[in-house]
């Protein structure tokens, strides 16, 4: 069996992935769900997602409508504390530089592109279909290996433009000092399902739906917070197939 929980674990999360981990555990046990007793945080992600034992992972909605459906049974959508988006959607910041006098996405049409890697629906796809429809292309892409690492591009100059998962972006905010040198310049549309639970084929999605409600549910207040989690729905797997793959 193996689990995992990493799209939003970083040092200041992750005792509160612990609580809900703990919590879920118990949950799925008593749904008579067999389970590892940690967290594989530091596997591969892929291994982990295509892993025939996999208990409970969470993937993007890339890899998911790329690689992953079909594989896995999807389970739910988290419902995160995003008072700009419907319950289970999320968006893309694009930031750049507080001091950067540039005002508009086409006024970066040249610029350098920090983006966390090519599978991602935020840092990546959302971004390159956001400014192709207003007619812009980046050509000269940074890949920085995860959305922390894009925003601190930006700050520090490597690079002018990125565009970063709103969950994530609210924990650069609140940790990381050099979110006070960016500035938002748009938002992507509110519209794409954010990123799903999943399970292996062998498990019952249901069973592992109604744990994830439970546990959620019994999540302290202050956990709720840290992770900005409200909640979980069922959004179907169409609605994540139908968002675009990037126009490269």
């Amino acid at each position: 069996m193996i689990a995992s929980l990493t799209m939003y674990a970083r040092p200041e999360t992750d005792a509160s992935i612990d609580v809900f981990w703990k919590l879920l555990r118990t949950a799925l046990r008593d749904h008579g769900v067999c389970t590892p007793e940690i967290l594989s945080q530091e596997a591969n992600v892929m291994d982990v997602w295509t892993n025939p034992k996999l208990v409970i992972g969470q993937t993007c909605g890339m890899p998911f409508r790329k690689f992953l459906h079909g594989k896995v049974h999807l389970v739910g959508t988290p419902h995160f504390n995003l008072s700009d988006c419907p319950a289970g959607h999320y968006h893309s910041v694009v930031v750049v530089r507080k001091d950067d006098a540039r005002q508009t996405l086409a006024d970066y049409a040249q610029a350098s592109l920090a983006y966390n890697d090519e599978d991602s629906q935020s840092g990546f796809s959302a971004i390159l279909n956001h400014a192709a429809a207003k007619g812009v292309t980046f050509t000269d892409r940074l890949p920085s290996g995860g959305h922390v690492n894009s925003s601190k591009m930006v700050a520090e100059g490597d690079a002018d433009i990125a565009s970063l998962d709103a969950v994530t972006w609210k924990l650069i905010q609140r940790y990381d000092p050099w979110a006070s040198d960016l500035r938002v310049l748009e938002n992507t549309e509110p519209f794409t399902p954010t990123l799903p639970f999943i399970t292996s084929l062998d498990q019952d999605p249901d069973l592992i739906f109604d744990a994830l409600d439970k546990a959620i549910g019994a999540l302290p207040a202050t956990d709720k917070e840290v992770l900005c989690l409200k909640g979980i729905l069922r959004i179907s797997a169409t609605e994540y197939l139908k968002v675009p793959n990037p126009v490269m």
